[in-house]
C-alpha cells in the first residue's frame, strides 16, 4: 500500500482583495503557506499546513521556515505509525520552529483520525459537532469600508467583531470603536486588539476611556515582556484583558497559568507548534481559571479547521476562526461561514474531501 507524501508552497489571497493590516504586521497582501499532503493508495490520507509569512510573530524569515520544513520532511521515516510522529519529530528535531512543528503534527493527527474513521475532535478526546462559533476581525481601512464590512458581517450573523487598533493614535481608535457601536448598536459583541501598541503608562487611561463602549475584552494592550506591568494593568482594568503576543511559547503559557497576570488568553497553533501543545496549554490555563480563546493567524482551510477542532475539544466560549472566510483558490476547497458559525465539513479527520496539487512542489516521497 504505497504512501505518498508531498510538501508544496502555496500563495493565497482573499477574493474581495482584502489585505491584513494590524499594528504589529503592517500591510500583508496575501498568505504564503506550506502544505504537507499524505496520500495512501492514491486517496487523501492527511493534510498539514502552516503559514510562513509571519515573521512579525515568529521573528523567523519565511525562507528559513521553508528550509526547515524541507529538511524535516527528508529526515522522517514515512512508514511510521501516525501516533509515533510527534515523538519522532521532537527526538530528531528539538527546538523546531513552532510553525514547522505545527505542519507535521497536524498532518499526522489528521491521518491518525482518518485511519481510525473518526473526526479530528473525536480523535483528540472531544465531542463531534457540525459547527463552531467565530468572531470576525476588522482590519485597518477607511471609515466607509469599515462600516460596510461590519454591516456585512452582522448580516451574516457575525455579531462578534474585533477591531484592530493602534495605528493613528488613541483618539482615532476611540472614534472608530464608537462609530461601530453607534452603527450596529448594543447587539454587537465588540472587542479590540491593540497588538501591543500602547505603553504601560498610557494603557490604564486608554482602557478606562474604552469602558463606556462595553467591550468584551481588549487584546494585548502593551508589548510583551514586562509581566509585572501587564498584571497591574489587567488587575486595574475595567475591561477584561486578553494576552496574545505575550504567549509566544509554552513557557509563557506556564508563566501566565502560575501568575494569573491576565484573565484571558489567546492560543494559536502557529505560536505553540501543534495540536498536542495547544490542547495541553489550554487545559493548563483553564485549570488556573483563565478563559481561553482558540484562534489563528489569517490562515487557509486546513489550519482553520485544525484550530476549530481544538476549540471544540477545549469547549472554549471564545473562538477566532475567520481566516479562511472569503479565501480564493485554496487547494483544500472552501468553507462555509454563516449565521455566526464556521460550518465544519463532515467526514473523518479534518473532514477534507480533497487537496488538489497546487503551488510549487518542494519535496515528495513514496514509501
Amino acid at each position: 500500500m504505497p504512501r505518498r507524501v508531498s510538501l508544496s508552497r502555496v500563495a493565497l489571497a482573499y477574493a474581495d482583495g482584502s489585505v491584513l493590516h494590524t499594528a504589529s504586521s503592517g500591510v500583508v497582501a496575501g498568505l504564503d503557506e506550506l502544505r504537507l499532503v499524505i496520500e495512501q493508495d492514491g486517496a487523501l490520507a492527511g493534510v498539514g499546513a502552516a503559514r510562513v509569512n509571519i515573521e512579525y510573530l515568529t521573528h523567523i524569515p519565511a525562507e528559513a521556515l521553508v528550509a526547515a520544513a524541507v529538511s524535516v520532511a527528508r529526515s522522517l521515516d514515512w512508514t511510521m505509525a501516525w501516533p509515533a510522529c510527534d515523538a519522532a519529530l521532537d527526538a530528531a528535531h528539538p527546538g523546531l520552529p513552532a510553525p514547522v512543528r505545527m505542519l507535521f503534527d497536524m498532518a499526522a493527527a489528521d491521518a491518525a483520525a482518518r485511519e481510525a474513521g473518526r473526526s479530528l475532535v473525536e480523535h483528540l478526546g472531544g465531542v463531534a459537532a457540525s459547527r463552531v462559533n467565530s468572531n470576525q476581525t476588522l482590519f485597518r481601512t477607511d471609515d466607509a469600508t469599515l462600516l460596510r464590512r461590519a454591516r456585512a458581517y452582522a448580516a451574516r450573523g457575525f455579531i462578534d467583531q474585533k477591531l484592530r487598533i493602534g495605528f493613528a493614535g488613541f483618539a482615532d481608535d476611540l472614534r472608530r470603536l464608537a462609530l461601530l457601536r453607534a452603527e450596529l448598536g448594543g447587539g454587537l459583541l465588540l472587542s479590540a486588539d491593540a497588538n501591543g501598541s500602547w505603553s504601560a503608562a498610557e494603557a490604564p487611561g486608554c482602557l478606562a476611556a474604552l469602558a463606556p463602549l462595553g467591550l468584551r475584552y481588549v487584546e494585548q494592550p502593551v508589548a510583551p515582556g514586562d509581566w509585572e506591568a501587564m498584571a497591574a494593568i489587567a488587575a486595574a482594568s475595567p475591561i477584561p484583558v486578553m494576552l496574545d503576543e505575550s504567549l509566544a511559547d509554552v513557557a509563557a503559557v506556564e508563566r501566565l497559568a502560575a501568575t494569573r497576570a491576565a484573565p484571558m488568553a489567546h492560543l494559536k497553533l502557529a505560536k505553540l507548534g501543534g495540536l498536542d501543545r495547544l490542547l495541553a496549554a489550554g487545559r493548563r490555563l483553564q485549570t488556573a481559571g483563565i478563559a481561553v480563546m482558540v484562534g489563528q493567524m489569517n490562515e487557509g482551510v486546513p489550519s482553520t479547521l485544525a484550530a476549530a477542532h481544538a476549540a471544540l475539544v477545549l469547549r472554549t466560549e471564545f473562538c477566532e476562526l475567520y481566516g479562511a472566510d472569503g479565501l480564493a483558490g485554496d487547494p483544500a476547497g472552501g468553507l462555509l461561514y454563516d449565521g455566526g458559525y464556521l460550518h465544519l465539513p463532515p467526514g473523518p479527520g479534518l473532514g477534507l474531501a480533497r487537496h488538489e496539487a497546487a503551488g510549487r512542489l518542494l519535496w515528495e516521497n513514496t514509501a
